[in-house]
């Protein structure tokens, strides 16, 4: 319990603004790499893949900042608003990167999208995004009430598309896409249990949503 305390008073120094920053200088130098020909012989295809591979994990952190505080103590509610943000940015990129630069003509990123199932469920986890990131303020907050809540549920549904846009993406059996798929999967599984524990009364009786 003394380490996870110390790691809280640790947390607690660190401003929340140090993940924006982070994150832009990331995106920023992958783009470098890319635009120098650093990141090998299909710059872009790189980079679009580093930009899209970012942003699940943030997907993912941001998913686990819940259960981290409820089953180990470790607090990282205060960052989950910017870590959410920032994953919305680096797939902002994903997609920019994507449709200017791979892409290169409206008319071919709608056909991609209706004829690769990968990217129909890609665009649909970045769509619903969109609404997430326009909230994610203290004024939509206040006005919203307790639809901001609902309305942020969206973040479940965005990390399962975005699991099986990475699983459709590669080529043949890879490890890494499962592992992500794995992860999600437990995370779901463990907000259904909190949610359960939640709904259970004292004695025993589960209370009705």
């Amino acid at each position: 319990m003394h380490i996870v305390d110390t790691v809280n008073q640790s947390l607690r120094r660190v401003p929340t603004w140090t993940i924006y920053i982070v994150g832009a200088a990331w995106v920023v130098w992958m783009f470098y790499l890319a635009a120098t020909d650093q990141m090998g012989p299909e710059p872009i295809n790189a980079l679009e893949r580093e930009y899209g591979e970012l942003g699940l994990k943030l997907i993912v952190l941001g998913l686990m900042v819940t259960p981290l505080r409820t089953w180990t103590g470790v607090n990282l509610l205060k960052f989950r608003r910017a870590i959410g943000v920032t994953a919305f940015f680096v797939v902002l990129a994903h997609f920019l990167v994507w449709a200017v630069l791979d892409v290169q003509s409206f008319g071919r990123m709608w056909t991609e999208v209706v004829k690769r199932p990968y990217v129909t469920v890609g665009m649909i986890a970045f769509v619903l995004m969109v609404p997430l990131a326009l909230t994610s303020n203290n004024r939509s907050i206040r006005k919203l009430g307790a639809n901001w809540r609902k309305l942020h549920k969206l973040t479940y549904p965005v990390a399962v598309l975005a699991v099986l846009h990475y699983i459709w993406l590669v080529k043949g059996f890879q490890i890494e896409p499962i592992v992500y798929a794995l992860i999600v999967g437990g995370l779901l599984a463990l907000r259904v249990k909190l949610r359960q524990r939640r709904a259970v009364k004292p004695g025993g009786l589960a209370v009705g949503e």
